[in-house]
C-alpha cells in the first residue's frame, strides 16, 4: 500500500450547480501545505529576508502597543495646551497686579560723590548694592523717583566693564552732577546715623540721600559732616527706637533703600525694618529685650558710610 498522498486529495473539486455553473471547493489540506512550503521557504530565504520577515511581523504584533502610544501622546500634547494657558493667564493677572501699581513721588537718591575715598573691591560691592537697589525699586508695590548723583569715576569705569547693560536701564535717572545741583535745598533730607534727628515720617514731597560709601566704618561720620557742610537736613532712621541689635551695625546701602521702600507699602516702621533686615545681624523687637538701657537710637548704624 502506498504511503504518497492520493492525487485527487491535492486538488480542488469542481462541483456544477443547477444552473451549469462551475464552483471550486478548496480542499483544507491546501491551506496545511501553503503553511508547510511556507516553513520551507523561511528555511530557504537568505538571513535578510528571515529578518525582514521578522520585523514584518513585529510590526503586525506591536499595532496595538503603538495605537496606545500615540493615544497618550495626543493627551500629553492637550494637557501641555492646558498648561500652557495656564500660565498665559497667570501672566495676564501678573500685568493687571502691575498696571495697579502707583509709584510713589519721594525721591531717594544715592550719592556717588566719595568714589575717590573707597578702593577698588568697596566699589564693586556698591555697585551690586546699586543693582540690587534697582531690582527691588521695579518691583516695589510704589516704586520711588530712583536717582544716582555725581556718577562717574572708579563706580562708572565698572559698571561699563562688568554690567555694559546699566545704561539701559529704566526708571532711574543717573547723573554725574551733584544732588544739589539738581533738587532744591528744602526738599533734601540727607540720611545719616550720626544725626540727632530721628525720622518718624516720610515725606513723599521730599528727596532722601542715602551716602554710596561701602568704606567699613574708615569715615565715620562723613555723611553727617557733609550734610552739614552743604546746609541740608539729615536725620537718622528710627531703628533704635524699635530694633535692639548685637552691636554696632552699619547697614548696606541697599538695606536703607529696601527699607524705605518697606515703609511706603506698610505705613509701620518696625515691620519695614524686619522685613529687611537679614538675620546674620542678630536684629531683634526692642520689646522683646530685657535691657533697654543700652539701645538708645544714636548708638545703631542707620545707613553705609
Amino acid at each position: 500500500m502506498s504511503s504518497e498522498m492520493p492525487s485527487e486529495n491535492l486538488m480542488a473539486t469542481k462541483v456544477t450547480d443547477v444552473g451549469g455553473t462551475v464552483k471550486c471547493n478548496i480542499d483544507p489540506i491546501e491551506n496545511q501545505m501553503s503553511a508547510l512550503e511556507k516553513m520551507e521557504n523561511i528555511e530557504t530565504m537568505s538571513k535578510r529576508q528571515r529578518k525582514k520577515l521578522m520585523k514584518q511581523k513585529q510590526w503586525e504584533e506591536q499595532r496595538d502597543l503603538r495605537k496606545q502610544k500615540r493615544k497618550e501622546k495626543r493627551l500629553k500634547r492637550k494637557l501641555e495646551r492646558q498648561s500652557q494657558v495656564e500660565l498665559s493667564n497667570e501672566g495676564s493677572v501678573r500685568k493687571r497686579i502691575r498696571r495697579s501699581i502707583v509709584p510713589s513721588t519721594l525721591r531717594l537718591i544715592i550719592d556717588c560723590s566719595f568714589d575717590n575715598l573707597m578702593e577698588l573691591k568697596d566699589v564693586k560691592k556698591l555697585h551690586k548694592q546699586i543693582q540690587r537697589c534697582y531690582a527691588e525699586n521695579r518691583k516695589a508695590l510704589h516704586p520711588v523717583q530712583f536717582y544716582l548723583t555725581s556718577h562717574g569715576g572708579q563706580l562708572m569705569d565698572n559698571m561699563n566693564e562688568s554690567d555694559k547693560g546699566w545704561i539701559n536701564w529704566k526708571d532711574i535717572n543717573i547723573k554725574s552732577e551733584h544732588f544739589t545741583e539738581l533738587m532744591k535745598k528744602e526738599d533734601l533730607v540727607y540720611l545719616t546715623s550720626d544725626s540727632p534727628e530721628v525720622l518718624n515720617e516720610l515725606d513723599e514731597s521730599k528727596a532722601y540721600i542715602i551716602g554710596g560709601l561701602v568704606d567699613h566704618n574708615h569715615h565715620k561720620g562723613i555723611t553727617y559732616q557733609r550734610a552739614q557742610e552743604q546746609g541740608i537736613s539729615h536725620a537718622q532712621l528710627p531703628l533704635g527706637i524699635f530694633v535692639k541689635m548685637n552691636s554696632r551695625k552699619v547697614l548696606a546701602v541697599n538695606h536703607v533703600f529696601e527699607i524705605i521702600l518697606a515703609y511706603l507699602e506698610k505705613k509701620d516702621w518696625e515691620e519695614a525694618f524686619f522685613t529687611v533686615l537679614p538675620q546674620r545681624k542678630g536684629a531683634k523687637p526692642l520689646n522683646e529685650t530685657t535691657d533697654t538701657s543700652t539701645c538708645k537710637p544714636q548708638e545703631l548704624e542707620t545707613g553705609s558710610r
